[in-house]
Protein backbone atom coordinates (compact mmCIF):
# COMPACT_ATOMS: atom_id res chain seq x y z
CA UNK A 1 0.00 0.00 0.00
CA UNK A 2 0.90 3.57 -0.87
CA UNK A 3 2.54 5.54 2.81
CA UNK A 4 0.02 7.01 4.65
CA UNK A 5 2.49 9.78 5.45
CA UNK A 6 1.06 13.38 5.45
CA UNK A 7 2.03 15.17 2.54
CA UNK A 8 1.79 19.09 2.10
CA UNK A 9 0.40 19.65 -1.41
CA UNK A 10 2.40 22.69 -1.65
CA UNK A 11 5.54 20.81 -1.58
CA UNK A 12 4.00 18.48 -5.00
CA UNK A 13 4.03 15.54 -2.91
CA UNK A 14 7.02 15.19 -2.28
CA UNK A 15 8.63 14.14 0.98
CA UNK A 16 12.10 15.47 1.39
CA UNK A 17 13.00 12.74 3.57
CA UNK A 18 12.74 9.82 1.52
CA UNK A 19 12.88 11.74 -1.35
CA UNK A 20 9.42 10.17 -2.55
CA UNK A 21 6.91 12.04 -4.46
CA UNK A 22 3.86 11.17 -2.93
CA UNK A 23 0.00 11.01 -4.71
CA UNK A 24 -1.91 14.23 -3.71
CA UNK A 25 -5.28 12.73 -4.85
CA UNK A 26 -8.09 11.90 -2.28
CA UNK A 27 -7.20 8.50 -0.61
CA UNK A 28 -8.59 4.83 -2.20
CA UNK A 29 -9.27 2.31 -0.51
CA UNK A 30 -9.14 -1.36 -1.35
CA UNK A 31 -10.33 -4.52 0.29
CA UNK A 32 -7.85 -6.28 2.63
CA UNK A 33 -5.47 -8.13 0.25
CA UNK A 34 -5.95 -11.60 2.23
CA UNK A 35 -9.95 -11.08 1.03
CA UNK A 36 -10.66 -14.44 -1.30
CA UNK A 37 -12.03 -11.98 -3.75
CA UNK A 38 -12.02 -11.33 -7.72
CA UNK A 39 -11.62 -8.58 -9.86
CA UNK A 40 -14.99 -9.98 -10.47
CA UNK A 41 -16.46 -9.65 -7.31
CA UNK A 42 -14.77 -6.15 -7.03
CA UNK A 43 -16.25 -4.57 -9.85
CA UNK A 44 -19.50 -5.84 -9.32
CA UNK A 45 -19.68 -4.67 -6.25
CA UNK A 46 -19.28 -1.35 -7.87
CA UNK A 47 -22.24 -1.89 -9.85
CA UNK A 48 -24.48 -2.53 -7.54
CA UNK A 49 -23.96 0.65 -5.37
CA UNK A 50 -24.24 2.39 -8.63
CA UNK A 51 -27.36 4.67 -9.53
CA UNK A 52 -27.66 3.47 -12.94
CA UNK A 53 -30.56 0.65 -13.36
CA UNK A 54 -30.44 -2.48 -14.43
CA UNK A 55 -31.69 -1.25 -17.84
CA UNK A 56 -29.08 0.49 -18.57
CA UNK A 57 -27.01 -0.30 -21.87
CA UNK A 58 -23.53 -1.89 -20.71
CA UNK A 59 -22.48 -2.74 -24.18
CA UNK A 60 -23.59 -1.47 -27.37
CA UNK A 61 -22.17 -3.33 -30.62
CA UNK A 62 -21.03 -0.15 -32.87
CA UNK A 63 -21.40 -2.41 -35.87
CA UNK A 64 -24.68 -4.07 -35.48
CA UNK A 65 -26.36 -1.67 -33.22
CA UNK A 66 -27.03 -4.58 -30.37
CA UNK A 67 -27.55 -3.18 -26.78
CA UNK A 68 -26.79 -5.65 -23.84
CA UNK A 69 -28.24 -3.81 -20.54
CA UNK A 70 -26.69 -4.09 -17.69
CA UNK A 71 -29.14 -6.78 -16.29
CA UNK A 72 -28.58 -9.02 -19.23
CA UNK A 73 -24.97 -8.83 -18.84
CA UNK A 74 -24.53 -10.29 -15.44
CA UNK A 75 -27.38 -13.17 -16.62
CA UNK A 76 -24.91 -14.26 -19.60
CA UNK A 77 -21.57 -13.56 -17.25
CA UNK A 78 -23.31 -16.11 -14.86
CA UNK A 79 -24.71 -18.36 -17.41
CA UNK A 80 -21.02 -18.50 -19.14
CA UNK A 81 -19.22 -19.28 -16.41
CA UNK A 82 -21.45 -22.10 -15.03
CA UNK A 83 -21.05 -23.67 -18.40
CA UNK A 84 -17.11 -22.85 -18.70
CA UNK A 85 -16.53 -24.39 -15.11
CA UNK A 86 -18.97 -27.24 -14.96
CA UNK A 87 -19.14 -28.68 -18.70
CA UNK A 88 -15.76 -27.28 -20.16
CA UNK A 89 -14.17 -27.89 -16.75
CA UNK A 90 -11.73 -24.82 -16.62
CA UNK A 91 -10.74 -24.11 -13.08
CA UNK A 92 -8.17 -21.48 -11.39
CA UNK A 93 -4.97 -21.63 -12.69
CA UNK A 94 -5.98 -22.74 -16.26
CA UNK A 95 -4.82 -20.45 -18.71
CA UNK A 96 -7.62 -19.84 -21.47
CA UNK A 97 -6.01 -18.11 -24.88
CA UNK A 98 -8.70 -15.08 -26.64
CA UNK A 99 -7.67 -14.14 -30.02
CA UNK A 100 -10.74 -12.13 -30.96
CA UNK A 101 -11.51 -8.68 -32.44
CA UNK A 102 -13.18 -6.34 -30.56
CA UNK A 103 -16.77 -7.49 -29.87
CA UNK A 104 -19.45 -7.10 -27.00
CA UNK A 105 -18.70 -11.15 -26.43
CA UNK A 106 -15.54 -10.11 -25.36
CA UNK A 107 -15.87 -7.92 -22.11
CA UNK A 108 -18.86 -10.47 -21.00
CA UNK A 109 -15.80 -13.64 -21.33
CA UNK A 110 -13.47 -11.81 -19.61
CA UNK A 111 -15.32 -11.69 -16.40
CA UNK A 112 -17.19 -15.15 -16.82
CA UNK A 113 -12.81 -16.37 -17.09
CA UNK A 114 -11.98 -13.86 -14.50
CA UNK A 115 -14.76 -15.22 -11.78
CA UNK A 116 -13.66 -18.40 -12.11
CA UNK A 117 -9.97 -18.06 -11.74
CA UNK A 118 -8.58 -18.40 -15.46
CA UNK A 119 -5.95 -16.78 -16.01
CA UNK A 120 -6.74 -14.36 -19.09
CA UNK A 121 -4.23 -13.99 -21.69
CA UNK A 122 -5.31 -11.74 -25.36
CA UNK A 123 -3.28 -11.57 -28.39
CA UNK A 124 -3.94 -9.55 -30.90
CA UNK A 125 -6.38 -11.22 -33.75
CA UNK A 126 -3.90 -9.56 -36.88
CA UNK A 127 -1.01 -11.82 -35.43
CA UNK A 128 0.43 -14.47 -37.41
CA UNK A 129 0.80 -18.62 -36.90
CA UNK A 130 4.87 -18.41 -35.31
CA UNK A 131 3.59 -15.31 -33.34
CA UNK A 132 0.44 -17.09 -32.03
CA UNK A 133 3.01 -19.97 -31.62
CA UNK A 134 5.12 -17.59 -29.33
CA UNK A 135 2.17 -16.48 -27.27
CA UNK A 136 1.79 -20.49 -26.47
CA UNK A 137 4.99 -20.73 -25.43
CA UNK A 138 5.43 -18.34 -23.39
CA UNK A 139 1.82 -18.56 -21.58
CA UNK A 140 1.11 -22.23 -21.40
CA UNK A 141 -2.64 -22.28 -22.76
CA UNK A 142 -5.17 -25.20 -22.08
CA UNK A 143 -7.88 -23.54 -24.13
CA UNK A 144 -8.11 -20.93 -26.48
CA UNK A 145 -11.13 -18.62 -27.42
CA UNK A 146 -11.68 -16.98 -31.13
CA UNK A 147 -13.59 -15.92 -34.32
CA UNK A 148 -13.87 -18.03 -37.09
CA UNK A 149 -11.47 -15.51 -39.04
CA UNK A 150 -8.89 -15.94 -36.25
CA UNK A 151 -8.81 -19.83 -34.94
CA UNK A 152 -7.01 -21.24 -38.21
CA UNK A 153 -4.15 -19.67 -37.20
CA UNK A 154 -3.78 -21.55 -33.82
CA UNK A 155 -1.58 -24.32 -32.86
CA UNK A 156 -3.87 -27.50 -31.30
CA UNK A 157 -4.36 -27.12 -27.48
CA UNK A 158 -5.50 -29.52 -25.00
CA UNK A 159 -9.41 -28.37 -24.55
CA UNK A 160 -9.28 -27.24 -28.55
CA UNK A 161 -10.48 -23.50 -29.29
CA UNK A 162 -13.72 -22.05 -28.75
CA UNK A 163 -15.88 -20.26 -30.38
CA UNK A 164 -16.91 -16.73 -29.31
CA UNK A 165 -18.84 -15.94 -32.53
CA UNK A 166 -20.75 -19.43 -32.98
CA UNK A 167 -23.19 -19.12 -30.37
CA UNK A 168 -12.55 -22.71 -7.08
CA UNK A 169 -12.41 -19.08 -5.91
CA UNK A 170 -9.19 -17.70 -6.82
CA UNK A 171 -7.44 -15.45 -4.34
CA UNK A 172 -6.55 -11.78 -5.17
CA UNK A 173 -2.53 -12.94 -5.47
CA UNK A 174 -3.55 -15.64 -8.47
CA UNK A 175 -2.46 -14.45 -11.95
CA UNK A 176 -5.73 -13.06 -13.73
CA UNK A 177 -4.05 -11.98 -17.12
CA UNK A 178 -1.07 -12.17 -18.99
CA UNK A 179 -0.73 -9.22 -21.71
CA UNK A 180 2.04 -9.07 -24.08
CA UNK A 181 4.63 -6.38 -23.89
CA UNK A 182 5.75 -4.43 -26.88
CA UNK A 183 8.87 -5.93 -26.74
CA UNK A 184 11.19 -2.99 -26.65
CA UNK A 185 13.96 -3.92 -25.04
CA UNK A 186 13.93 -7.26 -27.67
CA UNK A 187 11.40 -10.39 -27.68
CA UNK A 188 7.73 -9.75 -26.58
CA UNK A 189 7.03 -10.54 -22.92
CA UNK A 190 4.20 -12.01 -21.14
CA UNK A 191 3.01 -9.84 -18.21
CA UNK A 192 1.68 -11.68 -15.31
CA UNK A 193 -1.26 -9.77 -13.91
CA UNK A 194 -3.16 -10.45 -10.26
CA UNK A 195 -6.48 -9.87 -9.57
CA UNK A 196 -4.91 -7.24 -7.30
CA UNK A 197 -3.21 -5.49 -9.67
CA UNK A 198 -6.91 -5.53 -11.74
CA UNK A 199 -8.63 -4.37 -8.53
CA UNK A 200 -6.16 -1.82 -7.94
CA UNK A 201 -6.70 -0.27 -11.57
CA UNK A 202 -10.51 -0.64 -11.21
CA UNK A 203 -10.55 1.17 -7.84
CA UNK A 204 -8.28 4.05 -9.56
CA UNK A 205 -10.66 4.60 -12.49
CA UNK A 206 -13.70 4.61 -10.18
CA UNK A 207 -12.03 7.41 -8.10
CA UNK A 208 -11.18 9.02 -10.97
CA UNK A 209 -15.11 8.92 -11.80
CA UNK A 210 -16.19 9.95 -8.64
CA UNK A 211 -13.35 13.09 -8.50
CA UNK A 212 -15.39 14.60 -11.76
CA UNK A 213 -18.76 14.10 -10.10
CA UNK A 214 -22.28 13.02 -11.03
CA UNK A 215 -23.62 12.82 -14.35
CA UNK A 216 -26.87 13.90 -15.65
CA UNK A 217 -27.16 10.98 -17.88
CA UNK A 218 -24.76 7.49 -18.05
CA UNK A 219 -21.26 8.40 -20.35
CA UNK A 220 -20.69 6.79 -23.94
CA UNK A 221 -16.71 6.15 -24.45
CA UNK A 222 -15.51 5.80 -27.79
CA UNK A 223 -13.16 2.28 -27.91
CA UNK A 224 -10.60 2.96 -30.15
CA UNK A 225 -8.00 0.82 -27.96
CA UNK A 226 -7.97 -2.22 -28.64
CA UNK A 227 -9.46 -4.48 -25.98
CA UNK A 228 -6.57 -7.21 -25.99
CA UNK A 229 -3.97 -4.24 -25.32
CA UNK A 230 -3.98 -3.64 -20.84
CA UNK A 231 -6.83 -0.37 -21.83
CA UNK A 232 -9.28 -3.69 -22.76
CA UNK A 233 -9.47 -4.47 -19.35
CA UNK A 234 -10.54 -1.22 -17.59
CA UNK A 235 -14.03 -0.79 -19.05
CA UNK A 236 -23.47 11.18 -30.50
CA UNK A 237 -20.35 10.18 -28.17
CA UNK A 238 -18.74 11.99 -25.07
CA UNK A 239 -15.29 10.55 -24.15
CA UNK A 240 -12.90 9.07 -26.46
CA UNK A 241 -9.16 7.69 -25.54
CA UNK A 242 -6.89 7.49 -28.69
CA UNK A 243 -3.04 7.70 -29.24
CA UNK A 244 -1.40 11.31 -30.46
CA UNK A 245 -1.22 10.25 -34.66
CA UNK A 246 -4.67 10.45 -34.39
CA UNK A 247 -4.54 13.70 -32.43
CA UNK A 248 -2.20 14.90 -34.41
CA UNK A 249 -4.26 13.89 -37.74
CA UNK A 250 -7.26 15.52 -35.99
CA UNK A 251 -5.95 19.06 -36.23
CA UNK A 252 -4.80 19.11 -39.68
CA UNK A 253 -6.72 21.26 -42.38
CA UNK A 254 -9.75 19.45 -43.54
CA UNK A 255 -9.32 16.56 -41.44
CA UNK A 256 -12.59 16.41 -38.97
CA UNK A 257 -14.73 19.16 -40.69
CA UNK A 258 -17.02 16.45 -42.19
CA UNK A 259 -18.07 14.56 -39.17
CA UNK A 260 -20.36 16.14 -36.67
CA UNK A 261 -18.02 16.13 -33.27
CA UNK A 262 -20.64 18.29 -30.96
CA UNK A 263 -21.52 15.69 -28.58
CA UNK A 264 -17.95 15.15 -27.76
CA UNK A 265 -16.82 16.36 -24.20
CA UNK A 266 -13.26 15.15 -23.32
CA UNK A 267 -10.66 13.38 -25.40
CA UNK A 268 -7.86 11.41 -23.32
CA UNK A 269 -4.37 11.20 -24.82
CA UNK A 270 -2.00 8.10 -24.25
CA UNK A 271 0.57 5.82 -25.31
CA UNK A 272 3.21 8.94 -26.35
CA UNK A 273 3.59 12.13 -25.35
CA UNK A 274 1.75 15.12 -27.09
CA UNK A 275 3.83 18.11 -28.03
CA UNK A 276 2.40 21.53 -26.67
CA UNK A 277 2.25 22.80 -30.88
CA UNK A 278 -0.69 20.09 -31.48
CA UNK A 279 -1.94 21.20 -27.94
CA UNK A 280 -2.72 24.37 -28.82
CA UNK A 281 -4.33 23.55 -32.35
CA UNK A 282 -6.63 21.22 -30.78
CA UNK A 283 -7.78 23.70 -28.48
CA UNK A 284 -8.20 26.02 -31.30
CA UNK A 285 -9.94 23.73 -33.05
CA UNK A 286 -12.55 22.41 -30.73
CA UNK A 287 -12.18 25.12 -27.95
CA UNK A 288 -15.12 23.05 -25.56
CA UNK A 289 -13.59 19.82 -25.49
CA UNK A 290 -11.58 18.81 -22.51
CA UNK A 291 -7.97 17.22 -23.37
CA UNK A 292 -6.48 15.17 -20.67
CA UNK A 293 -3.11 13.37 -21.34
CA UNK A 294 -2.56 10.25 -19.35
CA UNK A 295 0.74 7.74 -18.15
CA UNK A 296 0.50 4.04 -18.00
CA UNK A 297 2.44 0.82 -18.35
CA UNK A 298 1.54 -2.82 -19.23
CA UNK A 299 3.65 -3.86 -16.05
CA UNK A 300 1.50 -1.63 -13.85
CA UNK A 301 -1.69 -2.65 -15.12
CA UNK A 302 -2.18 0.15 -16.96
CA UNK A 303 -2.61 3.68 -15.60
CA UNK A 304 -0.26 5.24 -13.75
CA UNK A 305 -1.40 9.41 -13.56
CA UNK A 306 -4.23 11.34 -15.16
CA UNK A 307 -5.07 14.92 -15.94
CA UNK A 308 -8.34 15.57 -13.91
CA UNK A 309 -10.54 18.11 -15.19
CA UNK A 310 -10.69 21.56 -17.20
CA UNK A 311 -8.40 23.33 -14.27
CA UNK A 312 -6.12 20.28 -14.71
CA UNK A 313 -6.47 20.14 -18.73
CA UNK A 314 -4.70 23.24 -18.48
CA UNK A 315 -1.53 22.21 -18.08
CA UNK A 316 -0.06 21.04 -21.37
CA UNK A 317 2.14 19.04 -22.10
CA UNK A 318 2.12 17.44 -18.09
CA UNK A 319 0.14 13.88 -17.87
CA UNK A 320 -1.32 14.77 -14.60
CA UNK A 321 -1.06 13.90 -11.07
CA UNK A 322 -0.06 10.32 -9.79
CA UNK A 323 -2.94 8.05 -8.71
CA UNK A 324 -3.79 7.78 -5.40
CA UNK A 325 -2.98 4.20 -4.65
CA UNK A 326 0.67 5.13 -6.09
CA UNK A 327 4.41 6.31 -4.99
CA UNK A 328 6.80 7.47 -7.72
CA UNK A 329 10.47 8.19 -7.38
CA UNK A 330 12.77 10.34 -9.70
CA UNK A 331 16.37 8.74 -10.02
CA UNK A 332 19.54 9.98 -11.85
CA UNK A 333 20.59 7.55 -14.15
CA UNK A 334 23.84 7.83 -13.55
CA UNK A 335 24.19 7.90 -9.79
CA UNK A 336 20.84 6.33 -8.83
CA UNK A 337 20.45 9.43 -6.68
CA UNK A 338 16.56 10.17 -5.90
CA UNK A 339 15.78 13.93 -7.13
CA UNK A 340 13.57 17.15 -6.70
CA UNK A 341 11.02 18.68 -8.27
CA UNK A 342 12.21 19.97 -11.35
CA UNK A 343 14.91 17.98 -11.69
CA UNK A 344 14.83 15.19 -14.96
CA UNK A 345 15.64 11.49 -14.32
CA UNK A 346 14.09 7.58 -14.28
CA UNK A 347 10.35 7.25 -13.18
CA UNK A 348 10.58 4.79 -10.58
CA UNK A 349 6.88 3.73 -9.41
CA UNK A 350 5.57 1.19 -6.20
CA UNK A 351 1.76 -0.15 -5.79
CA UNK A 352 -0.53 -2.50 -5.63
CA UNK A 353 -0.80 -2.44 -9.16
CA UNK A 354 2.84 -3.64 -9.88
CA UNK A 355 3.11 -6.40 -11.85
CA UNK A 356 4.06 -10.15 -10.83
CA UNK A 357 6.49 -10.56 -13.28
CA UNK A 358 7.21 -11.69 -16.84
CA UNK A 359 6.39 -15.22 -17.39
CA UNK A 360 9.36 -17.73 -17.80
CA UNK A 361 11.63 -14.89 -17.62
CA UNK A 362 12.42 -14.23 -14.01
CA UNK A 363 16.08 -12.58 -14.84
CA UNK A 364 13.59 -9.74 -17.15
CA UNK A 365 11.31 -9.38 -13.97
CA UNK A 366 14.91 -8.84 -11.71
CA UNK A 367 16.09 -6.06 -14.37
CA UNK A 368 12.88 -4.54 -14.02
CA UNK A 369 12.15 -4.17 -10.12
CA UNK A 370 14.82 -2.57 -7.90
CA UNK A 371 14.76 -3.25 -3.73
CA UNK A 372 11.17 -2.93 -2.42
CA UNK A 373 9.38 -3.68 -5.33
CA UNK A 374 10.27 0.01 -6.90
CA UNK A 375 9.60 -0.70 -10.78
CA UNK A 376 11.80 1.01 -13.11
CA UNK A 377 10.02 2.72 -15.66
CA UNK A 378 12.52 3.28 -18.24
CA UNK A 379 11.26 6.91 -19.07
CA UNK A 380 12.34 9.73 -19.18
CA UNK A 381 10.72 12.26 -16.36
CA UNK A 382 10.37 14.96 -14.24
CA UNK A 383 7.60 16.24 -11.36
CA UNK A 384 6.93 20.34 -11.42
CA UNK A 385 6.13 21.58 -8.10
CA UNK A 386 3.02 21.51 -8.03
CA UNK A 387 3.23 17.30 -8.59
CA UNK A 388 2.39 16.86 -12.29
CA UNK A 389 4.14 14.36 -14.30
CA UNK A 390 5.77 15.49 -17.26
CA UNK A 391 7.49 11.95 -19.46
CA UNK A 392 10.13 13.49 -21.98
CA UNK A 393 11.01 10.11 -23.50
CA UNK A 394 12.58 6.14 -23.48
CA UNK A 395 15.50 6.88 -21.79
CA UNK A 396 17.66 3.75 -24.25
CA UNK A 397 15.80 6.45 -27.04
CA UNK A 398 17.60 9.86 -26.22
CA UNK A 399 20.35 10.60 -28.61
CA UNK A 400 23.95 11.96 -27.43
CA UNK A 401 24.50 15.24 -29.92
CA UNK A 402 27.47 17.35 -29.63
CA UNK A 403 27.25 16.34 -25.62
CA UNK A 404 23.32 17.05 -25.26
CA UNK A 405 20.73 14.77 -24.65
CA UNK A 406 18.29 14.60 -27.18
CA UNK A 407 14.52 13.34 -27.21
CA UNK A 408 13.26 12.14 -30.48
CA UNK A 409 9.55 12.79 -29.31
CA UNK A 410 10.79 16.49 -29.22
CA UNK A 411 12.03 16.38 -32.57
CA UNK A 412 8.83 14.11 -33.98
CA UNK A 413 5.99 16.65 -32.80
CA UNK A 414 7.74 19.24 -34.04
CA UNK A 415 7.63 17.70 -37.46
CA UNK A 416 3.92 16.32 -37.07
CA UNK A 417 3.14 20.21 -36.65
CA UNK A 418 3.61 20.94 -40.17
CA UNK A 419 0.30 20.75 -42.44
CA UNK A 420 2.01 18.58 -44.48
CA UNK A 421 3.21 16.24 -42.58
CA UNK A 422 1.27 13.13 -41.41
CA UNK A 423 3.99 11.08 -38.87
CA UNK A 424 7.55 11.09 -38.94
CA UNK A 425 10.39 9.31 -37.00
CA UNK A 426 13.68 10.37 -35.64
CA UNK A 427 16.50 7.68 -34.89
CA UNK A 428 20.14 8.25 -34.73
CA UNK A 429 22.61 7.73 -36.63
CA UNK A 430 25.98 6.04 -35.75
CA UNK A 431 28.79 8.03 -37.71
CA UNK A 432 32.00 9.92 -36.44
CA UNK A 433 30.66 13.24 -37.02
CA UNK A 434 27.35 12.14 -35.46
CA UNK A 435 23.58 13.10 -37.11
CA UNK A 436 20.22 11.99 -37.14
CA UNK A 437 17.84 10.35 -39.58
CA UNK A 438 14.19 12.09 -40.33
CA UNK A 439 11.58 9.63 -41.61
CA UNK A 440 8.59 12.04 -42.56
CA UNK A 441 5.31 10.74 -43.92
CA UNK A 442 3.40 13.29 -46.05
CA UNK A 443 -0.21 13.40 -47.18
CA UNK A 444 -0.53 12.58 -50.80
CA UNK A 445 -1.20 15.67 -51.93
CA UNK A 446 1.59 16.82 -51.09
CA UNK A 447 5.40 17.12 -51.40
CA UNK A 448 8.18 18.18 -49.19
Amino acid sequence: MAATTTINPESAGFNPATKTFHSLRPPIHLPQEDAPISVVDYVLSIRSASRWPDSTAALIDSATGQRIPYSDLLKRHKSLSYYLQHVLKLSRHDVALVICPNCVQVPILYLSLLSIGVVVSPGNPVSTGSEFARLVELSGPTIAFATSSTAYKLPKLRLGTILVDSPDQPSQSDVAAILYSSGTTGRIKGVMLTHRNLIGVVALCRSSAVAAGERASPAVLLYTVPLFHVFGFIYSLNDVAMAPPVVVAMVKPGSSERYDLSSLKSLVVGAAPLGKDVIAAFKAKFPAVELAQGYGLTELTGPVSRVLGPKESKKWGSVGRLYGLLEARIVDPETQEFLPPGKQGELWVKGPTTFKGYVGDPEGTIDNMVINEWLRTGDLCYFDDQGFLYVLDRLKELIKYNGYQVAPAELEQLLQSHPCVADAAVIPVRRETGGVFIYVVTFSSYEI
